[in-house]
């Protein structure tokens, strides 16, 4: 049946709300990780949005906060950006979200008793409260064989939660290679420095291991905003001689997060990373010169979106996904995803988390689909307005898509 244009707000908030999500990208892990899996109030209130945002208040040198405990610094944390300031950025927001959203009062502003709250969890436990406070189907998590922590929990092969996927990440191969290549000699693979025709052969043969080993949705890397394809640096020529191989060997897109400049103040550490605009010529490229693989593409500069979805327009074989980091506040994530749908209809996948603590699932989630719910209705409304019909399940499929279904089927396909 047609709905009518006063039942539109009703319908949309009720598809968004039941929607099971599928977030493409995260940092989190599952339990096989242990410690690597991060959760509860202070490693909420330690999130390094939150840490760079607290040294805006402090001048406490930067060694002096780093040589504090776990629980020192979110005490820090929580006097400064919630007792002495009001916690009005989207970070410190989320955090008052998460408490509401698991049934503690954040009026209290009691954070010894939301340490008891979380203690008296099991990590098991509570990896079921977020998952059904934030209606998640399943998550993607960033998998990088370069780390210790890592690599030794796949080499076990021991079998995962299956709500957790995993994404091979690749970012050392590409931008570290004078360090990383010492590692693949060390794990075996006959490599050189020189990025030789055998090189690349036992490149290639790394990745198909990995794979092999951790049958990932997708390869990843974050590339910085002057990465440029082609070009004759390592990382041009190990994406085009390895990269581009493998993945369309293998059926799997090739994620470029693009426009992350590492460590512009490095006494923050994880939270001193910023952002550049990058050259969209490179996506172009890669996308034209190899039509038979796909790219998962998201870019960290408000600057560069319009031509992303631009380029997104003319290459069936680009998907963009997410508001990623600094984009994640919801007047951009309104702005974006308006300009997407207006120019892509359906075909992308507007939101991920990119979150590294469980519980950011829920906050990160219920903020982003409060604004793509406000889209779809002013959406939705205009097509009515110019006398189209829609109805209930047409609104279901239609969200069901944007919240993980086109990013399922960009998977299945093959150009």
């Amino acid at each position: 049946m047609n709905i009518k244009k006063e039942e539109v707000s009703k319908i949309v908030k009720k598809a968004v709300d039941e929607v099971q999500i599928v977030d493409l990208h995260t940092h989190i892990f599952d339990l096989r990780f242990k410690d690597l899996l991060l959760w509860g109030i202070d490693d909420l209130l330690t999130y390094h949005y939150l840490i760079a945002e607290v040294m805006r208040f402090s001048e406490m040198p930067y060694d002096e906060f780093w040589k504090m405990t776990k629980t020192e610094q979110a005490n820090l944390i929580w006097k400064t950006l919630f007792i002495e300031n009001s916690p009005l950025s989207e970070a410190a927001r989320g955090v008052i979200t998460v408490l509401k959203s698991v049934g503690l009062d954040p009026s209290k502003r009691d954070i010894d008793g939301y340490r008891r709250f979380f203690a008296s969890k099991k990590v098991e436990e509570y990896i079921d409260i977020v998952f059904k406070t934030a209606h998640i189907k399943y998550v993607v998590m960033t998998n990088d064989p370069f780390v210790e922590d890592e690599r030794k929990i796949w080499i076990k092969n021991e079998k995962g939660d299956i709500r957790f996927k995993s994404a091979l990440r690749i970012d050392p191969l590409l931008v570290k290679w004078p360090s990383s290549y010492l590692k693949l000699r060390e794990w075996g693979y006959d490599v050189e420095e020189k990025l030789t025709e055998k090189t690349f052969s036992e490149i290639k043969r790394f990745l198909s291991d990995w794979i092999d080993r951790m049958n990932p949705l997708y390869m990843a890397a974050s590339l910085p905003p002057e990465f440029k394809v082609p070009s004759d640096t390592e990382t041009a020529l190990i994406i085009e001689n390895a990269i581009i191989p493998v993945s369309y060997e293998h059926n799997i897109p090739f994620a470029m997060m693009i426009g992350a400049k590492k460590l512009t103040n490095p006494q923050l550490k994880l939270a001193g990373d910023s952002v550049g605009k990058a050259d969209i010529n490179t996506v172009e490229y890669l996308a034209r010169m190899y039509p038979h693989n796909k790219f998962l593409i998201t870019m960290l500069s408000k600057e560069n979106q319009h031509e992303l979805v631009v380029a997104a327009r003319k290459f069936r074989n680009i998907h963009v996904f997410g508001c990623w980091w600094f984009l994640n506040n919801p007047s951009i994530v309104d702005e974006i995803t308006r300009e997407r749908m207006e120019m892509l209809g359906l075909s992308f996948t507007p939101q991920h988390s990119d979150a590294r603590v469980l519980d950011q699932l829920i906050y990160k989630w219920d903020h982003s689909k409060k604004v793509i719910e406000k889209v779809l209705i002013d959406k939705y409304l205009d097509i009515l307005e110019d006398g189209w019909t829609i109805t209930e399940e047409e609104v279901k499929r239609d969200v069901e898509k944007l919240f993980g279904g086109e990013f399922e089927a960009f998977l299945k396909r093959r150009f």
